[in-house]
């Protein structure tokens, strides 16, 4: 006997980047290379057995005033959340009824059609081009399929491309619906790059942009993120479908400090930056075609001449370098490789050149 709802029992889950207990070098899960700012750890160590005794503020007020003041907005413009993905599912409870689809393109990040999946909705999924670009009329898409939320990666997943202020509000501007943009990898941008988003909270009051403390800010283990949007949108969520005590003491505390003291983070960025210059100059010339990123991975697809990505992906886990591979199509030939510290993607390159002079 099974108790499964159907759509359930019919959904295949999302499957994270492994976790090695051991790795020379783990570039699979797209985390920042180096540990959180002195800042952090400071926090860290003021945490003690009462605020862990007592429930944490439901609204996390503190955590929200620092962010609002970090991009200019007041906090009724933001919601603290349980890592980004807590953002995806409260959107899809909040906004799309179930059964309505969720507009998406295609590929794009694997989860956002399984939490529409356990919602009860189909996805609604729009081919992405050549280049990885969005099609003119995807918003025009959305809406004939009836769609009322949509969600788009940006820079995308999982290749990194940028799309640019002005594509976004020409696709915010036609939707009908709620535009959920996701931009976990955002601080990776080029700072040369004129990308500024949070005016589109301002201009469209449809638009929900994604942010995370994983990434950007080392803090992928305490699961924190935020969502920015008009009061509007931010209401619902923060007063009737988040959960109660959504995000704990410890991790607002942390996240607070983070925001506040951003100095550390910011050269980790600017080190990102770096290496993955590099390490796009180091994969092009072994014959690999990567992708032009603005996030902190590399999409590199593998030389035809050299085997299959999944041989490779193997070959490289048995050298203890763990990378990710997808098994759909368009992303069958390629892995998907974060960018470690220079060691780390070094010993990276050593290992693809033993494999390759081997034979995939």
């Amino acid at each position: 006997m099974t108790f499964e709802r159907e759509n359930v029992r019919r959904l295949a889950g999302y499957v994270p980047g492994e976790q090695p207990a051991r790795a020379v070098a783990k570039l699979n899960t797209n985390e920042n290379p180096f540990p959180p700012s002195d800042a952090v750890l400071a926090a860290l160590k003021e945490v003690d057995g009462e605020m862990l005794r007592r429930y944490p503020d439901p609204t996390a007020w503190a955590f929200r005033t620092a962010a609002a003041r970090l991009h200019g907005l007041t906090p009724d413009h933001i919601i603290a959340t349980n890592g980004g993905d807590e953002l995806l599912r409260l959107a899809l409870t909040t906004f799309l009824p179930p059964g309505a689809p969720l507009g998406v393109a295609d590929p794009s990040y694997s989860l956002y059609p399984v939490l529409a999946a356990i919602h009860g909705s189909p996805k609604y999924a729009v081919p992405l081009h050549a280049d990885w670009s969005a099609p003119a009329d995807i918003a025009r898409r959305w809406n004939k399929a009836r769609a009322r939320l949509a969600m788009l990666v940006n820079p995308h997943a999982p290749s990194g491309r940028l799309t640019s202020v002005d594509e976004l509000a020409a696709i915010a501007r036609a939707f009908k619906g709620v535009l959920v943009i996701d931009e976990a990898y955002i601080d990776f941008v080029d700072p040369g790059i004129s990308h500024n988003t949070i005016g589109l909270v301002s201009e469209f009051d449809n638009v929900l942009l994604l942010r995370t403390m994983s990434k950007g800010y080392s803090l992928a283990g305490l699961r924190l993120g935020y969502g920015i949007g008009s009061p509007g949108l931010i209401a619902p969520m923060l007063s009737k479908t988040k959960d109660s005590y959504n995000v704990d003491a410890v991790s607002q505390k942390l996240g607070e400090a983070a925001l506040r003291h951003r100095a550390e983070a910011v050269r980790t960025w600017d080190y990102v930056r770096v290496e993955r210059s590099r390490m796009l100059r180091e994969l092009s010339a072994r014959g690999f075609a990567c992708a032009p990123s603005q996030a902190n991975f590399l999409l590199a697809t593998v030389p035809g001449s050299s085997g299959t990505a999944e041989g490779l992906l193997r070959r490289l886990a048995g050298e203890g370098i763990f990378v990710r591979w997808f098994n759909q199509d368009r992303l069958r030939d390629s892995l998907r490789i974060s960018i470690g510290t220079q060691d780390e993607n070094s010993a990276l390159l050593t290992a693809v050149d033993g494999v390759m002079q081997g034979g995939v």
